[in-house]
């Protein structure tokens, strides 16, 4: 059964008028949330401050932890795509006769896995040292702000 026109516009304006209460019913939501859960930021300015310093400290603590875990993850998964690599040539090699072309590739070709894997180990460990960085920087900056 097709719709005729009034129905249309009708389902239209329906529709329209549902999202619109529900965005306006979102920012309400929001709007209540953020303004009464932190009635004592208001009260007691002071004693935030220090606890706010004190997060700082532990959010540059957090982040040289989570950082020495990801380069941690990030030369586990290198050495496991490299012993692959390897794995996967020797089966290659055994596979065909010796010394054949199949088998030069497929060493060649771990070969140059190997040297990307590292390759790209060592930049991604250098961005999250960046990262880390960037954000004890950020801290440092804000507890600097705050201190003065």
């Amino acid at each position: 059964m097709q719709l005729n026109y009034f129905a249309k516009r009708l389902s239209a304006i329906g529709r329209w008028l549902t999202t619109a209460l529900l965005c306006v019913s979102a920012i309400a939501f929001v709007w209540q949330g953020s303004f009464v859960s932190n009635v004592t930021a208001m009260a007691a300015p002071a004693t935030n401050l220090i606890a706010a310093a004190d997060a700082g400290s532990e959010v540059q603590g957090k982040a040289s932890k989570d950082a020495g875990r990801t380069k941690g993850f990030v030369r586990d998964t290198t050495d496991k795509l490299k012993q692959t690599a390897r794995t996967n040539a020797a089966k290659v090699d055994r596979a065909t006769d010796n010394d054949s072309p199949i088998g030069r590739k497929a060493k060649k070709d771990a070969a140059r896995i190997e040297r990307k894997a590292d390759k790209d180990s060592a930049r991604t460990q250098t961005a999250i040292d960046k990262t880390k960085n960037a954000v004890e920087s950020a801290v440092d900056n804000i507890k600097d702000a705050f201190g003065n």
